[in-house]
């Protein structure tokens, strides 16, 4: 039987991390919220065998089932709206909420896979390697998927830019 007092001090001090990933892939709290909790029971389930890697393998885990559901979604055909909903900003500085918010949206124009190699890669500051191994890809994928997101992002911001300009 897997030590429970060990995973208790595992989720209260990874817990924050492993939200702001799923949050990050998914864009909805409500959702990373069900993700992380997902991931965590699979977690648990494995706990024995995860060893010293217990985050990387909750990461894993995460990426994972996030794939899986929007796969299932992506199937079902389901349409997402063009913004999301109005929500309350933290008391911050405006330029800040505002950098925020195209940042947001800027992820939110990436296909899935190359959003999560963004999140992993340069919000969770893992390396080339680090980031296949928890896609389960290969580090090239990895590189050229990377390589796509950010000439993506380029682009947008050069569109934002323009649209600053003229208006």
């Amino acid at each position: 039987m897997a030590d429970r007092s060990e995973y208790d001090a595992f989720v209260t001090a990874a817990w924050h991390r492993l939200l702001r990933t799923a949050y990050l892939l998914t864009r909805d709290w409500a959702v990373a919220e069900d993700l992380v909790q997902t991931a965590l029971m699979k977690a648990w389930q494995a706990w024995p065998r995860i060893r010293d890697e217990h985050e990387a393998y909750v990461r894993k885990i995460i990426v994972n089932v996030h794939s899986s559901w929007w796969r299932r979604r992506w199937r079902r055909a389901e349409l997402t709206t063009g913004s999301p909903p109005d929500r309350a900003q933290e008391s911050d500085h405006m330029g800040q909420a505002d950098e925020r918010e195209f940042v947001w949206q800027a992820l939110g124009r990436l296909p899935a896979r190359q959003r999560a190699v963004v999140v992993l890669r340069f919000f969770e500051d893992m390396t080339e390697a680090q980031a296949a191994e928890t896609l389960g890809c290969s580090v090239g994928t990895v590189k050229s998927q990377t390589s796509r997101a950010l000439a993506k992002l380029r682009i947008d911001d050069s569109f934002a830019a323009a649209a600053a300009r003229k208006g």
